[in-house]
């Protein structure tokens, strides 16, 4: 009888692992299944989301990384983490300024920057010849290109339309020879004037004020004299020898099109009219009364 009671015991205690085995394997196909479908797929992300964030790659990379060649792209993934860390402060930092910005403008009712309109079009350059400083643009008059249009890039500033066809436009970049760009500093403030050196830079001269540019910011046009409007990125500054250079901004990204914006409106002055002349009949009324006057004196 107690050797029947031991075998009964062991039947039952495997019977009872066999099915919370079965139990188990059960559940992870259940689960297997519910990751397969979408709807269900997505309830888990979150979940997921958090237990990746709280389980940390470790500080050092493990010799096995390093035998496999796996190193090289774990760093890089760590180097793009911080990069993205990074991003989120500025991007914090950028909307809290630009939300104290609006805040200062709408309590002194500062009037904003118009709306920028313009239309974009496809270039083509030339490496030689005459025009190996321009660009031809397959937009014109009939698209909306106004005359002497403001042509801006990815990275800034490119040109000025000098030309323009009913579905073309010929523009000149800042980096030509003949180009006079008034320009000013965005730190420093100092201002002055870019002539076009080469495809790459610019040089700075005729700047009024003592100080210098500080290497490495970033010049934007001033708005003097009204052919550019203000605050367009130029370049970077940079200082070779005794004479300060400009790195353009619109070659850090050569792309296939340009922005053709509208040049800003300089209103023209209203001219006086001329003070109006009295009547015919009321001047010579005035001159028979002074003749009168005078032939009555004594």
């Amino acid at each position: 009888m107690a050797r029947f009671g031991r075998s009964g015991q062991k039947t039952a205690g495997r019977g009872a692992r066999r099915l919370v085995l079965g139990v188990l394997i059960a559940v992870a196909l259940a689960l297997v299944v519910a990751q397969s479908a979408p709807q269900i797929s997505n309830f888990f992300v979150p979940a997921r989301t958090t237990v990746s964030d709280r389980l940390r790659a470790p500080d050092e990379i493990g010799l096995w990384a390093r035998i496999t060649g796996q190193a090289v792209r774990e760093r890089r993934i760590r180097e793009l983490e911080g990069e993205v860390r990074d991003l989120a402060r500025y991007k914090a930092a950028a909307i809290s300024m630009a939300d104290r910005l609006e805040a200062y403008e709408r309590i002194l009712n500062l009037m904003g920057e118009p709306p920028e309109r313009g239309v974009t079009a496809r270039v083509m350059t030339e490496v030689d010849g005459p025009f190996s400083q321009t660009l031809l643009a397959n937009a014109g008059r009939l698209q909306g290109v106004a005359p002497g249009s403001v042509a801006v890039n990815e990275g800034g500033l490119v040109g000025r339309v000098i030309h323009l066809g009913e579905r073309s436009a010929r523009i000149l970049l800042v980096s030509d020879y003949s180009s006079r760009l008034p320009v000013m500093g965005e730190v420093s403030g100092v201002r002055g004037i870019m002539y076009g050196q080469d495809r790459e830079a610019g040089r700075l001269s005729d700047m009024p004020e003592e100080t210098d540019f500080i290497e490495g910011e970033r010049i934007l046009t001033s708005g003097d004299g009204g052919a550019y409007p203000r605050g367009l990125v130029v370049g970077t500054a940079r200082k070779e020898g005794g004479s300060w250079r400009v790195r353009l901004a619109m070659r850090e990204h050569p792309g296939g099109y340009v922005r053709m914006i509208y040049p800003p409106e300089i209103p023209q002055p209203v001219p006086e009219p001329p003070p109006e002349s009295p009547p015919a009949e009321a001047v010579s009324e005035a001159g028979v009364g002074a003749v009168q006057q005078g032939g009555g004196a004594p």
